[in-house]
């Protein structure tokens, strides 16, 4: 099993930037590929970005890309999600997640096996 614990979200003005942590435990995530997703209210859960095990490959919702950077460090088997240029539409409850599968890019949630309650980030205009 493993637990994800997501922190850093919080209320932001547009413009501003929130840096999204996402420590695991339980067992190392390493050989695993990662991701954040994000669901806004009223909306589907949507993918916001993914890394590989190794933090070789990275992938980008359009929506963010140029403005969100994905990164790792399975020393401390952490997962991290820089947000700049924040926007309102970027309103939602961020989750991270552990995908089990040796495949990329891993975009879809029935590639993930594992995922944080979520942290709240609100973009004010």
């Amino acid at each position: 099993q493993v637990q994800l614990v997501e922190s850093g979200g919080g209320l932001v003005e547009a413009g501003g930037s929130l840096r999204l942590s996402c420590a695991a435990s339980g067992r190392t995530v390493t050989n695993y590929g990662m991701g954040w997703f994000r669901q806004a209210p009223g909306k589907e859960r949507e993918f916001v970005a993914a890394i590989s095990w190794s933090g070789a490959s990275l992938d980008y919702a359009d929506s963010v890309k140029g403005r969100f950077t994905i990164s790792r460090d399975n020393v401390k088997n952490t997962l991290y999600l820089q947000m700049n240029s924040l926007k309102p539409e970027d309103t939602a409850v961020y989750s991270c997640a552990v995908s089990g599968v040796r495949l990329w890019p891993i975009r879809t949630s029935p590639y993930y096996d594992y995922w944080g309650q979520g942290t709240q980030v609100t973009v004010s205009a």
